[in-house]
């Protein structure tokens, strides 16, 4: 079966899509020994004899998505030229695993990482619209008016304007902290803290528990993972 190159590439570790897709602009790969530069030219990996910089291409990887519970602190990347700690240092398998979306470093709860580029482009792309869940404690003097504001549309520091979003009271507000839920379709960076601030509220503690249908695993204590099961993967497509 015929796949974009660049997909082809991204499947058997070389590199993320737009990661590969760089590569093959810069007339590294070939494709039965003819240079091609084009990422989205298709070609069937089960024939087709593939090099990457004159060496051949390996056998592609088997599809593996795992659930990470993120601690704070920890970086939704799989490398940092300033030293910090990477999801990648705590997910160690044999295939080569990219976060799927991120999560803010300071941020805690359910990251998904993968191998899988369809699927990784079904759960980030905008036109999706997969929605995410978090908890939010927020400290704060409390009003319904703070609400109003939460729920938006609120203008982000970079003038977008964010879309009306359900947010919810969980608890509180006790000892000026109160617990909400947020539910998000779209992923603007920090946009839950700039929403807070927005309505004069201090973040105190973000945790991600849920996208879409799939939950956090509670039984997962911060910095443990597991492989999804085949019905959670259903759950996400």
């Amino acid at each position: 079966m015929e796949e974009r190159l660049q997909n082809v590439l991204s499947h058997a570790g070389v590199a993320s899509r737009r990661k590969a897709a760089e590569i093959i602009a810069a007339g590294r790969v070939t494709v039965d020994g003819v240079v091609v530069k084009e990422p989205g030219e298709r070609v069937d990996p089960a024939t087709a004899k593939i090099s990457v910089d004159g060496k051949p291409l390996a056998a592609a990887e088997p599809k593996r998505t795992v659930m990470l519970y993120k601690p704070v602190g920890v970086l939704s990347s799989t490398s940092d030229p300033f030293g910090g700690k990477t999801v990648a240092e705590l997910v160690t398998t044999p295939e080569r695993l990219v976060p799927v979306g991120r999560l803010d470093k300071d941020s805690e709860g359910m990251l998904l990482m993968s191998n899988d580029g369809d699927l990784t482009l079904r759960l980030t792309h905008p036109r999706y619209e997969h929605e995410k869940t978090y908890i939010v404690r927020a400290a704060g003097r409390w009003s319904e008016e703070k609400l109003r504001v939460l729920r938006g549309p609120v203008k982000m520091p970079d003038g977008y304007v964010t879309r009306p979003v359900p947010v919810k009271v969980l608890s509180g507000p006790e000892n000026n902290v109160t617990a909400l839920e947020f539910r998000l379709r779209e992923g603007r960076k920090r946009q839950i803290r700039y929403m807070c601030s927005a309505a004069h509220l201090v973040v105190v503690s973000l945790k991600r528990v849920a996208v879409g249908r799939l939950a956090l695993d509670p039984a997962l204590a911060p910095g443990e993972w597991r492989d999804l099961t085949p019905e959670e993967l259903e759950l996400l497509k």
